[in-house]
């Protein structure tokens, strides 16, 4: 039996056809998947940008387009602004953009600093912050000193402190614990990024009064209530009074 040549080559070429337009349509799928990531990133962007303050992962993956996958899309964004003048940052589960670390100087002299913290409310916060969940009575015990309400007041009108919840236990304390604006203003991503002990005193933010022996438990990456604290309700709320009778929250 002969082949006919014309036949063969038209089966080789015919195969190769079939290769290249399998490399098209990969070439095209490609391009489409890349035109959607970027889609993607032009909408993180934008989100984050209008934004006072940083800006949930949850919120953004909620934005996107349906089945986008969000951790790369804020990837690929974090990389595109990792050498300009502002950089994408988490702030716990959180993104922000932020002034690069090496032009903070250039800003920083234009910053108005409102009011500082006391020495006492420096040492509940950095109690706050490396003991939480922490009622009223256990960062007195950390301190030995009392607890004025005005200096947990101060710290809660800055923001950087909370009232997480009441721990069940006789009397329900009020639990504290630091916000999303404490990682935000420290440039911490989460509260295990928080300095050792050491540095924290050789910084002022701890006094010698603190035992020597006094280690803080180690911090989860969220704030999520621990199975010895119970959410805050609306009663709470009101007997704290963080809402109105009427149930609206206070300014």
């Amino acid at each position: 039996m002969t082949m006919d040549p014309g036949y063969g080559t038209a089966v080789a070429y015919g195969g190769e056809a079939d290769h290249a337009e399998e490399e098209m349509t990969r070439d095209a799928l490609d391009a489409l998947r890349d035109r959607a990531l970027h889609e993607a990133e032009r909408i993180a962007e934008a989100l984050i940008f209008a934004s006072s303050g940083p800006v949930a992962e949850s919120l953004i993956a909620a934005k996107l387009p349906q089945g986008a996958p969000v951790g790369l899309v804020i990837q690929r964004l974090a990389e595109s602004y990792a050498h300009r003048g502002v950089n994408l940052v988490r702030v716990g589960d959180a993104w922000a953009f932020r002034t690069a670390a090496d032009l903070g100087f250039l800003i920083r002299q234009e910053e108005t600093e409102v009011k500082k913290l006391s020495r006492a409310g420096l040492e509940v916060l950095s109690t706050i912050a490396y003991h939480q969940p922490v009622t009223r009575a256990e960062i007195e015990d950390v301190r030995g000193f009392a607890t004025s309400k005005g200096t947990l007041d101060v710290l809660l009108e800055t923001g950087w402190v909370r009232m997480r919840g009441r721990r069940r236990s006789p009397g329900r304390p009020v639990t504290y614990g630091t916000t999303a604006a404490f990682l935000d203003h420290f440039g911490l991503e989460d509260l295990r990024d928080l300095p050792g002990m050491d540095e924290l005193k050789g910084a002022g933010l701890l006094s010698g009064r603190v035992p020597s022996n006094f280690q803080p438990p180690v911090l989860p990456a969220n704030d999520d209530l621990t199975e010895d604290e119970d959410p805050l309700t609306q009663m709470d709320l009101e007997e704290l009074g963080l809402l109105t009778p009427m149930g609206e929250a206070e300014d």
